[in-house]
């Protein structure tokens, strides 16, 4: 068999999710150290080796949703939208993570994420007769906002990432921007008063003794986060500032492949900082060329999605490109200090687990969307091609 009809879809698009996947490898592996140690009976062998498993049964998800027909997943976008939602609330009520035998813990927000797009994606192909109507948009923003709203006292930037990415998806989608802009202001006043509210009742808990009653779940967290990024401590060893002073140390070049010593102080070298573990070893240079990665990543679906001639099938490629281009943007961010610590990995390269797995079924999807565009495209070139030479063939015969 041959290897493009292995490896169906964009190419390019392939290439680069190879390209970070080994990277993921070799840094996973020299990074994973202090966090393999502080498991009781863990060795980083076995952690490593578990990421790898991870990677492989990623290729071989891609794989096998690339050469599913990606108008399936519309049929089942309402079914699967209300299981995410049935997950988000047992999530809420018994705890952040699910068990299931063999697939192990994950977080329902992970499945959310994908499906919340394929759904939005639905909607926005049914009504493009109505979609500038106020009706549907608010229809839209009911759906997207309920999977937020439970997402959001646990995780509240992986429901602000989910959040901007469908709201993109509506832009693109052809809503009335009039009442995109709108919205758009209020979402982004409701979250830096959120903030700032989590940011007073941390600093007053400092400044009195006293622990501050939380409206939300991990409010506290988000106060600390963000005041620790406003009022930063250079002489404690916080993951922050250790993450600083291994892009520091890497300089221009880097130190090289497994010569980080940071890594090797951070409980969250292989998850949250790998980036800043990545500049530490490959310098300034490796952290760009894994900019310039996702943003060749995000750069082919836009481009997918301007030639996909299905408007479900084009909506979805801009969403899942949007999700894990802006995902690496923000872990990037963090990891440089621009933004506080907000927990989002790297999108196929931080330590691998469904979260690793369930992003790469976004990817498969993307694939499959180009493997009906790319064969579409092929067959009308070889339907003209036929043409051509049946008109050169009638022209030669002419007396």
């Amino acid at each position: 068999m041959k290897t493009g009809k292995i490896f169906r879809g964009d190419k390019v698009i392939w290439v680069v999710f190879l390209l970070l996947s080994i990277i993921s490898l070799v840094e996973v592996y020299s990074s994973i150290g202090l966090y393999a140690y502080s498991l009781p009976g863990t060795h980083p062998t076995g952690l490593f080796l578990k990421h790898f498993a991870i990677v492989v049964a990623t290729y071989v998800a891609i794989i096998f949703i690339s050469r599913v027909n990606y108008r399936f997943f519309s049929r089942f976008a309402m079914l699967g939208y209300w299981i995410a939602l049935v997950l988000l609330v047992v999530a809420l009520a018994f705890g952040r993570w699910i068990r299931i035998p063999v697939i192990g813990q994950f977080q329902p927000s992970e499945i959310a994420k994908i499906v919340l797009i394929v759904f939005v994606a639905r909607m926005l192909a049914l009504k493009k007769e109505h979609v500038g109507e106020i009706g549907t948009f608010l229809q839209l923003m009911i759906y997207t906002v309920l999977v937020v709203v439970l997402v959001f006292p646990a995780n509240f930037s992986t429901a602000a990432l989910i959040f901007l990415a469908c709201y993109i998806m509506m832009l693109l989608g052809g809503v009335n921007r009039k009442y995109w802009w709108r919205l758009l202001l209020i979402g982004l006043v409701a979250v830096i008063a959120f903030l700032a509210v989590s940011y007073y009742r941390y600093e007053r808990s400092l400044s009195t003794g006293q622990v501050q009653e939380q409206v939300f779940e991990r409010q506290d967290t988000w106060g600390h986060r963000v005041y620790s990024w406003i009022n930063p401590q250079p002489d404690e060893l916080t993951q922050e500032n250790m993450a600083r002073m291994a892009i520091a140390r890497g300089g221009v070049l880097g130190v090289g492949i497994g010569n980080t010593v940071h890594a090797r102080l951070m409980t969250q070298a292989h998850n949250d900082f790998i980036y800043a573990v990545i500049i530490e070893e490959m310098g300034i240079v490796g952290g760009i060329v894994v900019f310039l990665l996702y943003s060749i990543l995000y750069f082919r679906c836009i481009r997918l999605a301007w030639r996909c001639k299905g408007r479900f099938g084009a909506l979805t490629v801009a969403g899942m490109g949007t999700v894990i281009y802006l995902q690496a943007l923000v872990n990037m961010c963090v990891a440089v200090g621009v933004l506080p610590v907000t927990g989002q990995t790297l999108p196929f390269i931080s330590y691998g687990g469904t979260a690793y797995l369930f992003m790469g079924c976004g990817l498969g999807i993307i694939q499959s969307v180009a493997a009906d565009v790319y064969g579409k495209e092929s067959e009308e070139v070889t339907i003209d091609k036929e043409k051509v030479n049946k008109d050169n063939n009638v022209s030669d015969s002419t007396p």
